[in-house]
């Protein structure tokens, strides 16, 4: 028995984004569009909706959301109730719209609706319609319900989250995402290929979320290099779907120990959330591997993970995959915990917080706190 939440659509393949301003027009006639640090790639986008004859109003987000920036896009937007909210950007601008959507009707104070720092309150009310359109391919936050918020104050990132908050559309266009600058593409990529491997792992996994991250592992894997070394229009389109993927399997499945201790780090760094997660992914699955016993239903999934990662990454050879994905992506630039801005006096503090992490919640082992200091160390 599952239950299982996406998108009403999901419109996917390149030339998709071209029909935005016409399914905006679909909610109504005003639109809140939140694009990233620069204005000028939406360009495209507000002629697009203006020659519909749609009002639409802009706000950037310039960075990874955080408590104070949506407190200050609320108070700007008193007065304006848009009928469709776009997010036309990375996870970091869907998050920032998806988050706004579903506090514009609420009558509370944005703090009282998070989890872990705040009451973990329920929306008051529904949040506005919203369509959502990746530039980048990673997160996979156009199918997912909730918002990663940091709180500067506390030192984390915590979500805001709602089923209602899923985007009722998603526009996967990888013409969107192309070109981007090489440690962007490695950063996102690799959070893409953990978040189809994670929700595979987890305890909460059902037939539909396998049936997704069984399909997208091999072929997150396999398009990796060409996306991130060649820039590559297939692997791009790959890149696209398995992202779209992950997002939604983890809404359906949850994530496990990469994800549980990433908040925390990137709240207290400040670090991308995709090169936190990549630099992670090999410690976790080692830290899987020494948990796990033969013949269990775990053992078989992590080490049929395994094989994807030796056969795409060491040419097959048995056991050696995490090693290589390991030196591959710190040659191309990615750094490890410590490059980051982790001491290892920051471990224990680390250790503790990751440990109540929602995403925690569908890591395969309960791990103690030395098995996560351990994981740290590796991954540092």
């Amino acid at each position: 028995m599952f239950s299982f939440s996406s998108p009403q659509t999901i419109h996917f393949g390149r030339g998709q984004s071209q029909q935005a301003a016409s399914i905006a027009k679909g909610f109504g006639e005003t639109v809140l569009l939140i694009h990233g640090a620069n204005a000028k790639r939406a360009e495209w986008l507000v002629t697009s909706c203006r020659d519909a004859g749609l009002t639409i109003k802009t706000m950037a987000c310039q960075n990874e959301p955080s408590l104070p920036d949506i407190e200050r896009a609320l108070g700007g937007l008193q007065g304006f109730r848009p009928a469709v909210v776009i997010g036309l950007g990375g996870g970091s601008v869907i998050d920032f719209a998806k988050a706004l959507a579903a506090l514009i009707p609420c009558a509370g104070p944005a703090l009282s609706y998070l989890e872990v720092v705040g009451d973990g309150r329920p929306l008051d009310a529904s949040p506005i319609p919203m369509i959502a359109m990746p530039t980048t391919a990673g997160t996979g936050a156009e199918v997912t319900k909730n918002a990663v918020i940091s709180v500067p104050e506390r030192g984390l990132k915590v979500s805001l989250r709602d089923p209602r908050m899923i985007p009722q559309i998603a526009i996967v266009d990888a013409g969107l995402m192309q070109g981007a600058p090489q440690h962007v593409t490695l950063a996102a990529g690799l959070d893409a290929v953990t978040q189809v491997i994670e929700p595979y792992l987890s305890i909460k996994s059902n037939l539909m979320t396998d049936a997704i991250c069984r399909a997208a592992i091999p072929v997150g894997l396999r398009e990796l290099r060409a996306v991130v070394e060649n820039d590559a229009p297939d692997a791009w389109d790959a890149m696209a779907w398995v992202s779209t993927c992950g997002g939604l399997a983890l809404a359906n499945a949850g994530l496990g120990a990469v994800h549980g201790f990433a908040g925390v780090i990137g709240g207290k760094t400040n670090a991308p959330h995709g090169e936190v997660c990549g630099t992670l992914l090999p410690a976790v699955l080692e830290s899987h591997l020494r948990k796990a016993e033969e013949h269990t239903d775990i053992h078989g999934r992590l080490s049929w993970v395994l094989e994807q990662i030796d056969t795409h990454f060491a040419m097959g050879r048995k056991g050696e995959g995490l090693i290589e994905l390991r030196l591959w992506s710190t040659t191309l630039g990615l750094r490890s915990l410590k490059e980051l801005g982790l001491s290892s006096g920051d471990y224990g503090a680390v250790a503790d917080a990751a440990v109540k992490a929602s995403s925690m919640k569908g890591n395969p082992f309960s791990l103690t706190h030395l098995d996560l200091i351990e994981i740290l160390r590796a991954a540092s």
